[in-house]
């Protein structure tokens, strides 16, 4: 018979009777641990699990107490970049900048030392590739990023330089071009704030991923800036980009970008006016003190301006609904929660970043009362037959 025939034969055999089994060749013979399966879906290694994050339906929240009741037909979902490999959306430019780095030749394993200025999240995926390929690691961020960013940092052999809170990443830029000049060839920085492969990985892997999951009827979308390149990338996909040969997907998209109310810089680079004082925020991963050359403001049809306070109350409904999340996540949902509540919101889809997850975030002040009630538990007695004058108590019972 015909080769592919007769292997078809051969592995019928090998495989159907338990007595000839043993007689296939052991990479083929299967066994009761790891039985023989088709298609598996194994990362090979940490980098290779970013991105394909869910969705999940966040409409309860239109009809939250204190809210009219929402245009009829309005849908809210998120995308849950928080369960990416570092928890954060940050994970795919941190990889994306270090693959077309090293397909361009500008690194190298064991001799570049990479140094970039960061809010915290960029720093954690870029340390976490870093350390899975043999990157040494320098990080400048202003000293009011939360602890739990710096231990991750530390744990993943990143070295952390602090900058003053007041100059926000400005500052942490200026130590690490500092830093940089002293490394000479053998440091490098990736530059998230002007590098092209910021808003690219979201233009060929998170926009895909919400047209496809939404079966294309996303109508609004609401993102974060920090850098500007998930807001950028993902609207360039959707509304089409000819610069990037992207047909028009929907060309009606409407892009929301947040930022945060006490630091209102893209609302006056659009020609907006500022609301309120405007000076230091609590949003961490926003709001970054500058803006981004990635960031395309044109193909943005709205800034809208979210303060801590209300981000922070955003975040806790969020926790309530069952989702740990960070001051950013608040804010980004806060907004589109407004934008869900317009009358020409009937009847469309709204799509938010889920940035980052909330276990990073339980040294920020938004957490305050909450590390205040943690530390005031107290061990209680136990029933019987447990005497409780043995664990520290005044009375068996």
């Amino acid at each position: 018979p015909p080769v592919r025939s007769r292997r078809k034969l051969y592995l019928k055999i090998m495989f159907s009777v338990p007595v000839v089994r043993s007689a296939a060749p052991s990479f083929l013979r299967a066994t009761r641990s790891f039985p023989i399966r088709r298609n598996l879906q194994i990362a090979s290694r940490p980098s290779d699990l970013v991105g394909n994050t869910p969705l999940i339906d966040l409409t309860p929240l239109l009809s939250s107490p204190g809210l009219p009741p929402p245009p009829a037909g309005t849908r809210l979902v998120g995308k849950l970049e928080s369960l990416g490999p570092c928890s954060s959306v940050k994970d795919r430019l941190g990889r994306s900048m270090i693959d077309e780095a090293e397909a361009a030749g500008l690194i190298e394993p064991g001799r570049t030392t990479l140094v970039e200025p960061t809010s915290g999240n960029t720093g954690i995926a870029l340390a976490f590739i870093a350390r899975e390929r043999g990157y040494k690691c320098v990080l400048t961020m202003p000293e009011t990023m939360s602890v739990e960013r710096r231990m991750m940092l530390l744990s993943l052999g990143a070295k952390v330089v602090l900058t003053p809170k007041e100059t926000a990443v400005p500052g942490a830029l200026a130590k690490a071009k500092e830093i940089l000049e002293e490394l000479g060839d053998d440091g490098y920085m990736l530059q998230q704030f002007e590098n092209p492969a910021n808003p690219k990985v979201h233009r060929e892997t998170t926009g895909p991923e919400i047209w496809e999951q939404t079966d294309g009827m996303v109508d609004i979308f609401v993102s974060g800036v920090g850098t500007g390149g998930t807001v950028t990338g993902v609207t360039q996909y959707i509304k089409g980009s000819p610069e990037h040969c992207l047909p028009p997907l929907n060309p009606s998209l409407h892009t929301v970008a947040v930022e945060p109310m006490e630091q209102m810089l893209l609302t006056a680079a659009k020609g907006g006016q500022k609301i309120g004082e405007q000076g230091p925020h609590k949003i961490q991963g926003m709001g970054a003190g500058l803006v981004p050359s990635v960031i395309d403001l044109d193909i943005i049809d709205e800034i809208m301006p979210v303060h801590s306070d209300a981000a922070a109350d955003t975040a806790f409904q969020l926790w309530n609904y069952g989702l740990p999340v960070g001051i950013s996540s608040g804010a980004i949902v806060n907004a589109a929660i407004a934008v869900c509540g317009r009358d020409e919101s009937a009847g469309k889809m709204c799509v938010a970043i889920i940035p980052s997850f909330g276990e990073r975030y339980f040294t920020h002040p938004m957490f305050g009362g909450i590390k205040e009630s943690a530390e005031a538990l107290v061990k209680q007695p136990l029933p019987e037959p447990f005497d409780n004058t043995e664990y520290g108590f005044a009375t068996p019972r």
